[in-house]
């Protein structure tokens, strides 16, 4: 039974997703995408804590649609240094403190 819930939960969440991110496609000119997504939780009144899974998804695939496009412009910025070596000296207590 639980199966058979979680199932149609996860459905259920994802049409929400898909029926989202096509409102905030349609209304792309009108209102920028956060508006557009609460907007349609707002007027299809779905209740929490579907709403806040359904919020998160719909942001998580137009990052994936954003941040790709901006790591080609600015190649490796986007990731931090690692500074794997100066962590392992301070392990063995080499480095210098101020």
């Amino acid at each position: 039974m639980r199966l058979a819930q979680a199932r149609a939960e996860e459905a259920l969440v994802r049409t929400h997703v898909e029926n989202a991110l096509i409102f905030v496609d349609a209304l792309a000119e009108e209102l920028p995408f956060d508006r557009a997504i609460d907007t349609y939780i707002r007027e299809l009144s779905v209740a929490e804590p579907l709403a806040s899974v359904v919020v998160t998804r719909v942001l998580v695939v137009l990052g994936r649609e954003l941040l790709p496009a901006r790591r080609e412009e600015r190649g490796d910025e986007l990731r931090p240094r690692l500074r794997l070596t100066e962590a392992s000296d301070g392990k063995r207590g080499t480095i210098k403190r101020a």
